[in-house]
């Protein structure tokens, strides 16, 4: 098995008296596309800055590369295409003028660049927007160029620190094509996000974070499978009775799990499990089969769901 491009073992860092990543370990392979998984505060950002060589780590060992990015940043940061979860584009400037700039950052030059930003004003889908200043430019159109700016200097490996958020559905889906696409053309994608959707569209492999932890490793259906059912049945009752319903229901079904406005019964036919149910005489006012998540995954393994 070849040497992974980042391998982190015992990964801590600590501010003050708060633990914000707790020894976790991981690898990542060349070419592949791995993602930190979790909800706002569970250490997948402060991973992401030590990763890309703009924080220290309190302890633990770090390798991009076979180099430790707090020893050798500059060589690190030059193998990395870095895309922070706020855009920080020149708003002044057009999208040719980011581009060309970024790339002179890295000492590219000037010829290469320009052949460059054709190819990447191509894949960002922004040929008709290169002259146009960047504050004119919608969210969606914004974070494409985030993106393209991060490949100008053609890296080994894409950091991603959430990268849809605050954008369309629409947009999200634009945004997932440009990132498959540069899945198979081999580019190795390290990418965090609260959104399971996006982890079981964009992830090869994942770890699921809470609290500075990690809580499960592995490929998006690998974890659905060990941790959840086929399907999920949804029902609602109404407030008031679904904690009144939930034992009689808790006798049908694998698991159960009670959220605020809905009972969530989780079985290998939901469909089955519904008519036995009407069967019962039970009538939920509204009710929902579908297949597990990793959303169902992260309500196993801590009990809370991940936009909570």
């Amino acid at each position: 098995m070849s040497k992974p491009l980042i391998s982190v073992r015992g990964l801590t860092k600590i501010f003050g008296d708060f633990t914000a990543v707790d020894g976790i370990n991981f690898d990542v392979a060349k070419g592949e596309s791995f993602g930190l998984l979790g909800p706002n505060g569970a250490g997948k950002s402060t991973t992401m800055r030590i990763l890309a060589a703009t924080s220290t780590r309190t302890s633990g060992t770090v390798e991009i590369l076979d180099k430790d990015p707090e020893k050798f940043g500059p060589l690190v940061r030059a193998h990395l295409g870095i895309v922070p979860q706020e855009d920080n584009l020149d708003g002044e400037l057009t999208v040719t003028e980011n581009l060309y700039i970024y790339g002179r950052y890295f000492g590219l030059s000037k010829k290469f660049i320009k052949g460059k930003i054709e190819e990447l004003l191509e894949f960002a889908q922004l040929e008709e927007k290169r002259d146009v200043k960047v504050q004119a430019l919608s969210g969606g159109m914004k974070r494409r160029l985030t993106i393209a700016r991060g490949l100008v200097s053609e890296p080994d490996i894409l950091l991603l620190d959430e990268p849809t958020t605050g954008l369309d559905p629409q947009a999200r889906h634009i945004l997932w094509d440009r990132l498959f696409r540069l899945k198979e053309q081999g580019v190795t994608l390290v990418l965090t996000t609260h959104f399971m959707d996006e982890a079981e569209q964009l992830c090869d492999r994942l770890v699921v974070m809470d609290k500075g932890a990690i809580m499960a490793e592995g490929s998006p259906q690998g974890l659905i499978k060990e941790y959840s059912s086929k399907e999920v049945l949804e029902v609602r009752f109404g407030s008031d009775r679904n904690k009144e319903v939930a034992p009689q229901l808790a006798q049908m079904c694998d698991r159960m799990e009670i959220l605020p406005d809905r009972i969530l019964m989780y079985t290998e036919d939901g469909e089955k499990l519904l008519e036995q149910i009407a069967a019962a005489k039970m009538h939920p006012l509204t009710s929902l089969v579908r297949r597990s998540s990793l959303e169902d995954v992260f309500l196993r393994l801590t009990g809370r769901t991940l936009i909570e």
